[in-house]
């Protein structure tokens, strides 16, 4: 009788996916690209192994939020000196930085250990429709959980 086959990092092959954020809603997005990071559609899916493939995110200036979550969610930073508290809101950080906003989404989604900081560093963001991981040719994603917007 054999046990339980874990797969090891150099049976694995990981690949490359490309993910067009465009017109989709943040947390929809952010579950499904964790999912893809941590290896979880994989069969050999093993908690305490990164298994997971690469994610490749463009067009991130133009993700959704729901509701009047550009005005009224705030981004929160402190420093640790007496004043060092900073607020920013998601219309802010947008114009500022958005690729920031989908790669805190999804590292919220991530386990908080070094294991979760390995699923972050497979991960790249751009704001515009350009990147540089076109030697990789990376795949569009297929979502599975997305429910169709009302226009299709």
């Amino acid at each position: 009788m054999t046990g339980t086959h874990f797969p090891k990092k150099a049976e694995v092959t990981l690949r490359w996916h490309l993910v067009d954020a465009a017109d989709m809603v943040l947390g929809r997005l952010a579950s499904e690209v964790a999912e893809v990071l941590m290896g979880k559609r994989q069969a050999g899916y093993t908690p305490h192994a990164d298994l997971g493939d690469h994610v490749v995110v463009v067009n991130a200036s133009k993700v959704r939020l729901t509701g009047r979550k550009w005005d009224q969610k705030v981004y929160i930073q402190h420093s640790g000196y007496p004043g060092g508290l900073k607020r920013e809101t998601a219309k802010d950080r947008r114009e500022r930085a958005p690729d920031k906003i989908i790669l805190e989404a999804v590292r919220g989604m991530l386990p908080k250990s070094k294991l979760g900081r390995a699923y972050l560093r497979k991960l790249r963001v751009y704001a515009g429709a350009d990147h540089r991981q076109a030697a990789q040719l990376p795949t569009p994603m297929k979502f599975y959980h997305t429910a169709p917007s009302a226009g299709e």
